[in-house]
């Protein structure tokens, strides 16, 4: 079946800054052929580590601007896709194709068709109510975990924060993403918060900006809930990697107690770094996050 979609002009992404990574193209994924997914591939292939770099809604791998040089002067070969939807890659624009399953299974096969072992997962909002549930099935590749405001989506709300975000979603659907940022971040750029908007030129593009927030499992009949409880059992029972929690503190939606839930989850995961002056897009600290990992695992 082939997905009508849109395509970014790479004229859009000219003068992105502090950002100087060429992604990697690719358009033979399993189940989705004929779709272009944009993937920064940075680091040496057999490098001990890979940091697969999954951001939620509405960023791109923009976000992990901060965290990429960290890890790769760390020796690490870091991965960061674009979903579909999102940044340089394809966007569908048939809103009813955004569901959590296609954007869960993308990912799975992005996984298999690179190859990638030995992975770090590092993930924050839809990075982590997908990324989340992907290790349990390919358990072999993965052997770290960076996690940042995010939750496993079982079938409950997060909470007033993400319900006033989902109702403020609802009836904005136009909204401007330089502006969400520009209220999210302290101290983000005028160029920084355009580079987040740089993938959405119009409506046309923004369907998985707008679909995001009305398909988070918070309801138990809600596809994507079932299989989150699933990795809820899986995290509690069966992980057995080295682990690494922050939070940005003033994060409204996706805050402390949702990811204190979290962390009762993850067995032998040590205190989270709390970041006082952070919010839900933590990783505009993330050089900070990024090297209070790796002192944790090269402790």
């Amino acid at each position: 079946m082939t997905i009508d979609a849109v395509r970014t002009p790479e004229a859009r992404f000219a003068d992105i800054p502090d950002f100087p990574y060429s992604p990697r193209y690719l358009d033979d994924l399993a189940g989705f052929e004929g779709l272009r997914i944009a993937v920064i591939d940075e680091g040496p292939r057999d490098a001990a580590h890979v940091y697969l770099c999954l951001h939620g809604q509405p960023s791109w791998s923009f976000l992990y601007r901060k965290m990429i040089p960290v890890f790769v002067a760390d020796g690490g070969r870091v991965i960061a896709p674009d979903l579909l939807g999102f940044g340089r890659s394809d966007k569908p624009v048939d809103d009813s194709v955004y569901t959590f399953d296609f954007h869960r299974r993308m990912l799975m096969a992005l996984i298999a068709r690179m190859d990638l072992q030995r992975i770090t997962l590092v993930c924050q909002d839809w990075g982590g109510i997908l990324g989340l549930t992907i290790p349990m099935e390919m358990p072999e590749r993965f052997k770290r975990l960076i996690v940042m405001n995010t939750a496993l989506t079982v079938g409950l709300s997060p909470g007033e924060g993400f319900m006033s975000w989902l109702a403020f979603s609802r009836t904005r659907p136009d909204y401007s993403v330089a502006g969400l940022f520009q209220r999210s971040v302290p101290g983000i750029t005028a160029a920084e918060a355009a580079a987040y908007e740089a993938p959405f030129p119009d409506a046309r593009y923004r369907a998985g900006a707008r679909v995001f927030p009305a398909i988070v499992p918070i309801t138990p009949e809600m596809p994507g809930a079932a299989i989150s409880k699933q990795a809820a059992r899986w995290w509690k029972t069966s992980w057995r990697g080295d682990s690494f929690m922050a939070i940005g503190l003033q994060d409204p939606v996706l805050g402390e107690q949702v990811m204190m839930g979290l962390h009762r989850l993850i067995p032998n995961c040590p205190p989270p770094l709390r970041l006082e002056d952070a919010g839900h897009f933590v990783q505009e600290r993330g050089d900070v996050v990024a090297r209070a990992a790796l002192a944790h695992f090269n402790r």
